[in-house]
């Protein structure tokens, strides 16, 4: 049995050292691999499988997952070198393990000969199958270079598609393999870079030392957003009662400032205007518990201008990312501040909707402005912890604000 039969055929991988400690189903360990070149470091469940963890803990959803059995070969990833099925292993069993996806095979401006060989061969059809071929047929063609073209069916056999598109892929890896009778060439987007995720985001990953907000959101120095159209877009104007020098005298102390967001703390000062911290949501059913990264990337007092990129993640691979931009003017009563904030969600708070999802936006930041308006004025901190917003306060919200509406017309007309 050759090394793809046998890793198409039981999910095996090549044995790593065992974990001195035994952990709970939901109890979180730290696991720390290498993916595709870029260490990594992961706070994640026990039974988090590999394939969930690249895929919702790292962005890498080039590792589509079929049928979580071990027998459609959808997810199959290289583990140190080697065919393995991502849904059958445990990501704690790879600490130390070095893994490879199909993005790491080449980049878009530089394919891999399999992936050019899928292109011109029409071997895509509706490409739900590509990954795991193009990883298992590499692994084939990598291990067993005098493989014959008579023998590709069955050495292919483990990943199926179920648009029954065989003969183009065979016709691919055939072509591939003749153009390479010495070995196929190794994956040419391994490196030390950024983990690429959904809609192009990812960060520069470190050595693994920087681990502080808990999730492989502290490795990443730079946020980089999705470049797509966010899932909310909230623009909203506060009036607060208390003088703009006040309001900033709270906008200057990035710890006041952490102590105003609901749900929020600020758990370490990074350096560079970077900061990490976590935060909890909590709607209904759907509760949430965020580590993350936030970089100031503009301070002006004098333009009354503050601008935020932030990203968190939490342990069930929901991860948020936001460009929030805060303004201040003077007016007759005080201050009105202005929040302009794009949002872009994946995970179970996609759940959301966007219309409840711009509903809790806009309450936290009504809550985040009276939590200045109140640290502005006294000079401290709030009294006490500002809440994320309930479902309750979310659903009372609009009929308390219609209250206040007649209550004042009603102080017009008298």
């Amino acid at each position: 049995m050759t090394i793809n039969e046998a890793a198409a055929r039981t999910g095996a991988a090549p044995p790593v050292p065992p974990r001195p400690v035994k952990a709970g189903a939901d109890d979180t360990v730290e696991v720390r691999m290498t993916v595709n070149g870029t260490p990594a470091v992961l706070q994640l469940p026990a039974r988090v499988t590999l394939s969930d963890a690249l895929r919702d803990h790292l962005g890498l959803t080039g590792t589509h997952v079929g049928c979580e059995h071990g027998v459609c070969g959808m997810c199959t990833v290289l583990v140190n070198g080697e065919a393995a099925r991502a849904c059958l292993l445990f990501a704690v069993q790879l600490d130390g393990a070095d893994i490879v996806t199909v993005e790491g095979l080449g980049r878009p401006d530089d394919l891999h000969p399999l992936q050019e060989a899928f292109g011109r061969n029409h071997a895509l059809q509706c490409g739900f199958c590509t990954p795991g071929f193009l990883m298992s047929s590499y692994d084939l063609l990598a291990n067993k270079p005098e493989v014959t073209e008579e023998e590709l069916p069955e050495e292919l056999s483990g990943v199926i598609c179920r648009c029954t598109g065989y003969r183009n892929i065979l016709a691919a890896v055939g072509e591939a393999h003749r153009a390479h009778p010495e070995g196929i060439p190794a994956p040419g987007n391994c490196g030390r870079r950024a983990l690429v995720g959904r809609s192009g985001q990812g960060g520069n990953a470190s050595d693994g030392q920087e681990d502080n907000a808990g999730t492989t959101a502290s490795l990443a120095k730079d946020i980089v957003l999705p470049s797509g159209d966010p899932t909310i877009a909230v623009e909203i104007t506060t009036g607060i009662e208390v003088s703009e020098e006040k309001i900033w005298r709270v906008l200057d102390d990035v710890h006041l400032l952490a102590r105003c967001l609901p749900g929020a703390e600020l758990t370490d000062d990074l350096g560079d205007n970077h900061y990490a911290g976590r935060a909890r949501v909590s709607v209904g059913p759907i509760k949430l518990a965020f580590h993350g990264l936030a970089h100031i990337v503009e301070h002006d007092r004098a333009a009354g201008r503050l601008r935020v990129l932030a990203q968190g993640q939490d342990s069930g691979g929901a991860q948020t990312q936001a460009d929030i931009t805060l303004r201040t003017e003077p007016t007759q009563t005080g201050t009105a501040m202005h929040a302009d904030a794009k949002v872009y969600l994946t995970g179970r708070i996609a759940q959301f909707g966007r219309a409840l999802a711009g509903d809790v936006s806009r309450r936290m930041f009504e809550q985040f402005a009276d939590a200045v308006a109140e640290a502005a004025a006294s000079g401290q901190a709030p009294s006490g912890p500002v809440k994320a917003p309930s479902a309750m306060s979310l659903v009372l919200a609009p009929l308390l604000d219609r209250i206040k509406q007649l209550l004042r017309v009603g102080k017009r007309r008298g």
